[in-house]
């Protein structure tokens, strides 16, 4: 029996996944966290084989909330379940600690078969993604200009961009509204952008949106 806990922030896609284990008779979903806050809070209560991680989530998320949970737990098996596909974001996630890395498109066979694989400490990247990081380590794929951007600072400039004010962004991520001000200024000074305008203008190209 593997136990585990899902840690995202839309219920709805918690409750599709715990319908999902429950066909399954060697899976048990023993936890769950809408935010870093209640995962870590969680976590120390012992008991789980592996955490399903979505690392973008309220508060505390993305490489931090990862290096925090492999610092505590180094033991802990972790399979990251994301929205993104970007190479960056995913070798960043592998270097901090996940074992595995899933986009939230791929097909339950596939998520089944990651979770034994990461339950039992092998590692697993979509066959999609490791071609993506093959060719981007053999330099026949072009880095792209946000690769410099953290997870916070890449998921900033894509609310941004999607119309999303400062105030709004610190309301859905849990976050004050200065350590958002500080991440679009950051990111900007990194990317060279003078305005809103520019962040726009770079998603729409890039298909960031």
């Amino acid at each position: 029996m593997i136990r585990l806990m899902i840690a995202d922030d839309h219920a709805i896609m918690r409750e599709g996944l715990k319908r999902l284990f429950a066909l399954d008779d060697d899976l048990q979903v023993v936890a769950e966290a809408e935010n870093g806050l209640v995962l870590l809070e969680r976590l120390r209560q012992g008991g789980i084989d592996l955490l399903l991680l979505d690392m973008s989530m309220p508060g505390i998320s993305g490489e931090d909330l990862l290096f925090r949970i492999h610092a505590h737990y180094p033991l802990l098996p972790i399979l990251v379940l994301s929205m993104y596909n970007e190479v960056p974001i995913v070798l960043r996630a592998l270097r901090t600690g996940a074992l595995g890395y899933l986009t939230k498109d791929s097909d339950p066979e596939t998520l089944l078969l990651a979770i034994r694989r990461v339950a039992t400490g092998g590692r697993y990247i979509d066959s999609r993604l490791a071609e993506q990081i093959a060719f981007a380590a053999g330099g026949l794929e072009s880095h792209c200009e946000h690769d410099v951007l953290t997870d916070r600072e890449l998921q900033i400039m894509r609310l941004l961009a999607g119309g999303l004010s400062v105030m709004r962004i610190a309301a859905d991520l849990a976050i004050s509204h200065k350590t958002v001000s500080t991440h679009k200024g950051r990111l900007m000074e990194k990317m060279g952008f003078s305005s809103t305008a520019d962040i726009v203008r770079y998603a729409m190209t890039q298909r960031l949106l």
